[in-house]
């Protein structure tokens, strides 16, 4: 029996950004597997958006509009919303943000309801978000809350540089108090599960320790040694491979050297920034970025859920500049999980 070809939806973000184009770009890098019977995308957002993305970049491919209810081709858009008002690229708008939250809201009803293998979003502008009245920090807030689900684990990846993080969006002096050990355990838990689910057959996790030096022996606080290290020895005595606490200026050489296979974190700076630091391609000659690489997978939720690990960026909005290589190794990440799930791998 042929293995069932992977739906996913493609939320588009906030229309005013750069989603509506890396979506098309991506389309067309990704056209013989859609065309070969290898990959299936609904796109979900702003049709006029997305149009005028195609208009912009001389794109001819037809990407057919389609009922929610309907069997739907390879490449379908499904709009989120009627169209109130026009959405002009780069700049923030209520009508913008109604269009993020929407397209987010019926990917996931279509995800529970077993329609599609996952979910794969483009960036969402958090003020345009907040404008049309719907207050979350982001997509993992307002992904928790469709689905009814807490204590939710942010996981980047740029090749094998896989980082997941205890905290996010908090503030420095809160990520002390918020190191406990159940919250410690659970992100490796989700770390152990989404390895297996890349196709890591054992895993070795690595937490990063919290102080300079693991503490020092105590020196420098208490929580690695109080903490973390009770934690790690209870995760090696019930069979998982986890290894630390390793101080933070060394573990991620390690993990780039592949001695791990994933990195806990404890806190959003130390995990974001060496992902971002070798995500990004940059051009010596004029300082700029040309392209960047990575995806952001949320961990811990009922749905498959990647994303590209940028914003909205709009300053280049509208211009036909942007790069799709994230958009692209988030869909490839979304395909390999959904996979894993599919031959029975527990999440």
């Amino acid at each position: 029996m042929p293995e069932p070809v992977p739906q996913l939806a493609i939320t588009m973000g906030d229309p005013a950004g750069i989603g509506p184009e890396i979506i098309v770009k991506a389309a067309r890098r990704l056209a013989p597997r859609l065309d070969g019977g290898e990959l299936r995308l609904l796109v979900i957002g702003h049709g006029a958006a997305l149009r005028a993305a195609q208009a912009m970049l001389g794109d001819r491919q037809p990407i057919p509009v389609v009922a929610e209810q309907a069997q739907w081709p390879a490449l379908a858009l499904l709009p989120a919303g009627d169209e109130r008002e026009p959405i002009a690229p780069g700049r923030i708008s209520p009508e913008a943000g109604r269009f993020a939250y929407l397209a987010v809201e019926h990917a996931v009803r279509l995800a529970l309801a077993g329609r599609i293998d996952g979910i794969v979003t483009a960036p969402l502008n958090k003020e345009a978000l907040n404008l049309a009245g719907h207050h979350f920090a982001g997509h993992t807030e307002m992904l928790a809350a469709l689905t009814g689900r807490k204590n939710t684990v942010m996981l980047l990846a740029h090749g094998t540089m896989r980082v997941s993080h205890v905290t996010t969006h908090v503030a420095l002096e809160n990520v002390p108090a918020l190191l406990t050990p159940e919250r410690l355990r659970r992100t490796i838990d989700l770390t152990q599960a989404a390895l297996l689910r890349l196709g890591i057959a054992r895993p070795h996790i690595a937490v990063a320790a919290l102080n300079p030096h693991a503490g020092e022996g105590g020196l420098f606080g208490r929580q690695d040694i109080e903490v973390t290290t009770p934690v790690i020895a209870r995760c090696n005595a019930e069979g998982l491979h986890v290894t630390g606490p390793v101080p933070g200026d060394t573990v991620f050489v390690k993990l780039r050297a592949q001695q791990f296979d994933a990195v806990v974190a404890m806190y959003h700076d130390q995990g974001h920034i060496p992902v971002k630091l070798l995500g990004f391609s940059v051009d010596a000659a004029t300082g700029t970025w040309q392209s960047l690489s990575g995806v952001n997978i949320t961990l811990g939720l009922p749905v498959i859920r990647t994303s590209v690990d940028h914003g909205t960026a709009f300053d280049i909005a509208g211009r036909g500049i942007a790069n799709e290589d994230s958009l692209i190794e988030a869909i490839d990440y979304a395909v390999q999980m959904a996979a894993t799930e599919r031959a029975g791998v527990p999440a």
